[in-house]
């Protein structure tokens, strides 16, 4: 194979670790990392999932998959985030609460330093988890080689991880639920089951998120369907929410964020 471009300075990243417990959320990023440093690092690698009503189960089968695949070590772990009334209650930076406690679970059952699959393109946007990332020492190889999301598909793709390179963004469920309303296992359930039922219905590469907002559940498309399409969409998640004494406030346009009520939090 040759080497792809990025797979050295990465590699170096890496190689600058004897041991390395790599967060693994099952998304393309923290996979692929798992995925060098255990195929072309020196670093003595275990790679760690939480499961959590927070994580679509597609998500914890992909590594599970991939750990027998590829012979990685694997840990699975409940990081205890749905245990923390902070957590919980859903503020802004509800993101900072949920990597402090999984990088405090992570170092409580591994005693390694901790990686994680941010790379360059997240340094720009608000990520309140990279601040629980510093206070925990964790390390970003991706970040330390320059890599930005395009790249990672790239090796992705190099690599002949055809599912990873398929595979879209995919933030964890909570990210789904507007600032400000509580965060249980039930709403994450009931979003999960929307998301996977509605998939179906809408083209492969097309962005797809349900949102539980203040003013009812918003079904965020890529592009919004027309006609037939859109009718039979309204028609199903009116139905489905109704079925789950939920509100269904209508169609809109994928907006990356659109959980974070920075402005009303602040």
């Amino acid at each position: 194979m040759t080497r792809p471009t990025g797979q050295a300075d990465l590699v170096a990243a890496l190689d600058r670790h004897d041991r390395l417990a790599v967060a693994v959320s099952g998304g393309v990023d923290s996979m692929v990392l798992a995925y060098v440093a255990h195929r072309f690092s020196r670093t003595d690698m275990i790679a760690v999932h939480a499961v959590s009503a927070a994580v679509p189960a597609a998500a914890t089968a992909r590594v599970e998959a991939h750990a027998r695949r590829h012979g990685w070590r694997l840990r699975l772990i409940d990081a205890g985030e749905l245990a923390d009334p902070a957590y919980r209650g859903n503020p802004v930076d509800r993101c900072f609460f949920c990597k402090t406690n999984l990088y405090a679970r992570i170092r409580a059952v591994t005693g390694l330093p901790i990686a994680s699959g941010t790379n360059v393109d997240d340094l720009g946007d608000f990520r309140p988890g990279l601040e629980a990332a510093r206070r925990h020492s964790v390390v970003h190889p991706f970040v330390e080689a320059g890599l930005t999301k395009n790249d990672i598909y790239a090796l992705a793709r190099a690599y002949a991880l055809d599912d990873l390179a398929a595979l879209p963004a995919q933030p964890c469920l909570a990210s789904r639920i507007e600032t400000g309303i509580g965060v249980d296992e039930a709403t994450l359930n009931f979003i999960e089951a929307a998301e996977a039922e509605l998939a179906p219905l809408l083209p492969r590469e097309r962005a797809l998120r349900c949102r539980v907002t203040h003013s009812g559940v918003q079904v965020e498309c890529g592009a919004l369907p027309e006609g037939d399409e859109r009718r039979r969409i309204e028609h199903w998640a009116a139905a489905f929410c109704d079925r789950h004494g939920r509100r269904f406030a209508g169609l809109r346009v994928y907006r990356r964020g659109a959980a974070f009520l920075r402005t009303a939090a602040e």
